[in-house]
């Protein structure tokens, strides 16, 4: 699904009262919204970025994955950067 920037009506950025971390909400014009955790929109703008302005990366791919070790206070459910050819 390819989603233009015409279907979409509104997108908010906001931390919610009773949280910490930002949700990204983007209402689309049928009605229909997409709430993102501040972890997912963060890895979307970091991979953005680098494909957009790496000399030569073209293509970058995240996988999900439990992590068994992590640091303290991130999350066990992460997204991985998977080499690529």
């Amino acid at each position: 699904m390819i989603i233009p920037n015409e279907e979409i009506m509104e997108v908010v950025s906001e931390i919610p009262d009773g949280h910490r971390h930002v949700r990204t909400t983007v209402i689309m014009k049928g009605g229909q919204e997409f709430t993102f955790q501040e972890a997912t929109i963060a890895n979307l703008v970091r991979v953005f970025i680098t494909v957009k302005t790496h000399p030569q990366k073209t293509r970058i791919r995240l996988k999900g994955g439990k992590l068994d070790s992590r640091k303290e206070s991130y999350a066990e459910w992460q997204l991985i950067e998977e080499e690529t050819a």
